[in-house]
């Protein structure tokens, strides 16, 4: 499982840095905050809603974050949530997002990369992302320096189903 984690991050650091074949990487959807993506590859499609931090904390400290959710049928993963704050985390603190009085310890941590690794919990966080209105994710570097970055969850739910109906 870990070697698919780490080859789905490569996936997204390669799309995300603009490197990936413009054929290949299709947006579908742009509302409000978020954003639903398609991509094709030799073993079928990826589709995933993402957004950017309305806010990062600290503000002198300028980096590539995202939230993702992912839907792999071809690998039967669906609700995949992952994060990466633009650095590379550090193994003894935890990263947690947090909605209202919600709370979700990301359980894998590889490079600049999370995961959750119970995809109940992912179907939980994805339920409370439809119900909130914003999500924060704190991480640490690998000095032990904590960062916050502010997700809005406007336009969460349509990017989401856009991209659950596109892999469907």
């Amino acid at each position: 499982m870990s070697l698919i984690k780490n080859i789905f991050a490569v996936l997204f650091f390669l799309t995300i840095a603009g490197f990936a074949n413009s054929e290949e990487v299709k947006k579908i959807l742009k509302v409000k905050d978020w954003e639903a993506y398609v991509v094709k590859n030799e073993n079928g499609k990826i589709c995933f809603a993402q957004s950017l931090p309305v806010l990062q904390a600290p503000k002198t400290n300028s980096r590539e974050a995202r939230l993702f959710v992912t839907f792999r049928p071809s690998e039967k993963i669906s609700d995949e949530i992952s994060i990466t704050s633009g650095y590379e985390y550090n193994n003894k603190n935890s990263i947690i997002a947090r909605s209202g009085k919600y709370k979700y310890k990301f359980d894998i941590s590889q490079d600049s990369f999370a995961w959750i690794a119970d995809n109940k919990k992912e179907k939980k966080m994805v339920k409370t992302m439809k119900r909130g209105s914003r999500i924060m994710v704190t991480g640490y570097n690998q000095k032990g320096s904590q960062t916050i970055d502010h997700y809005s969850l406007l336009g969460f739910t349509k990017a989401y189903n856009s991209a659950k109906k596109s892999c469907s």
